[in-house]
């Protein structure tokens, strides 16, 4: 099975934050990052221009034992369809899928899966 088009890069990461609203203070008014959108009290993504940096408030019961601190990477992809063209290559090639390709309330689509360290990426298209 032929690759799909390349990404446009490793440009999203994700991690659990137990210190949310210093680690929103720390990143927004001391590195200068701005807010792109926050969808709820515990999730904040920020941008220094073209990165998306995304800050996930840990469960309760957070602990490196039973959580890895980063939630996610992800990789932008060109155009929508690219998400579910990545999502059968990787499938065909037995990489393990954490979830099939969806539409996000912010018109965004992706899907997660994982490499063979048991890292979770997601594949994502954002208009």
């Amino acid at each position: 099975m032929q690759r799909p088009t390349p990404t446009k890069g490793l440009r999203h990461v994700a991690l659990f934050i137990q210190h949310f609203d210093e680690c929103r203070r720390f990143y927004t008014e001391l590195l200068g990052m701005s807010i792109a959108w926050q969808p709820d009290a515990d999730n904040l993504y920020l941008t220094s221009g073209q990165d998306n940096f995304a800050l996930h408030r840990a469960p309760k019961d957070f602990s490196p034992d039973k959580y890895q601190r980063l939630d996610h990477i992800g990789f932008f992809l060109n155009e929508r369809g690219d998400v579910d063209q990545w999502y059968e290559f990787l499938k065909f090639h037995q990489v393990d899928i954490k979830a099939a390709p969806k539409d996000h309330r912010d018109g965004s689509r992706s899907f997660y899966c994982a490499d063979p360290d048991g890292n979770i990426v997601q594949m994502i298209f954002i208009e």
